[in-house]
């Protein structure tokens, strides 16, 4: 099995490449068959957006402080534990945003697509699915759609619910809600289309972010499952993404 190891800067991750490589060897990305990234969860969402164009399974362990995507690190049996490894495949979210100048951008979110506020002022979006308007006027500090194995990040922390894995769902979460006050988000189709369009831009001004892209002052947002691009992640049998998202909905 050929293996390349990608880590991150924290100088853990760079002590425990070198120990893996003394061990294991290593090949070039371009020969290499698998994937290992160590680090945290941020590096994995970096690396995976980074090398999508070569569709390898990629095997991360956890050195850092988050890793909800990751394995434990050990130095042991690691070829052993990538043969045995479960794969699973994740689809994410194309975000096409367009800003006051009328310029549009694209990004692809593998966690979620989220909207802000950019000043003092609530925000104020309307929201449409698949072309019908759903929510007139959402005064809030903000609102992201989130994948299934985004929606423990930071739609968990904005109070949304959690996916199990392969559920073909995206969740829509407000962030901080003031008006409508009793709407705490939905559950939507996976092949839905969101469109989110700001209201007052000028007086109100919002940034998009798709994971780690962030678009400012922009005016509308559009967003839909990308089928065509898949993440393709390693997990150790007994502890695997879909345990962790059933475990989380039970933490106190």
């Amino acid at each position: 099995m050929q293996v390349a190891i990608l880590a991150s800067t924290h100088p853990g991750s760079q002590d425990a490449a070198r120990a893996l490589r003394e061990r294991y060897g290593e090949v070039a990305l371009d020969a290499a068959e698998v994937l290992v990234v160590l680090g945290g969860d941020g590096f994995m969402l970096h690396t995976l957006h980074e090398h999508v164009d070569r569709n390898l399974p990629v095997f991360g362990m956890r050195l850092g402080e988050v890793g909800f995507l990751m394995n434990r690190f050990a130095e042991d049996d690691l070829l052993e534990r990538i043969a045995a490894a479960r794969e699973v495949v994740l689809n994410p979210l194309k975000m096409t945003a367009t800003d006051q100048s009328g310029q549009t951008a694209q990004a692809v979110a593998i966690n979620e697509v989220a909207l802000l506020r950019q000043t003092n002022q609530a925000a104020h979006i309307r929201i449409l699915v698949n072309g019908r308007e759903r929510v007139e006027r959402l005064v809030a500090d903000g609102v992201l759609l989130a994948t299934a194995a985004g929606s423990t990040a930071y739609n968990l922390s904005a109070h949304g619910p959690i996916l199990p894995l392969g559920t073909e769902a995206v969740v829509l979460t407000p962030i901080s809600p003031f008006r409508p006050r009793r709407w705490q988000g939905a559950i939507l189709p996976a092949s839905a289309e969101v469109s989110f369009e700001v209201l007052q831009p000028s007086y109100r001004p919002v940034s998009a972010t798709a994971d780690y892209d962030e678009f400012r002052d922009v005016t509308r947002v559009d967003v839909r499952q990308q089928h065509n691009i898949t993440h393709r992640l390693l997990f150790d049998p007994e502890h695997s993404l879909e345990e962790r998202i059933l475990s989380e909905q039970f933490l106190q």
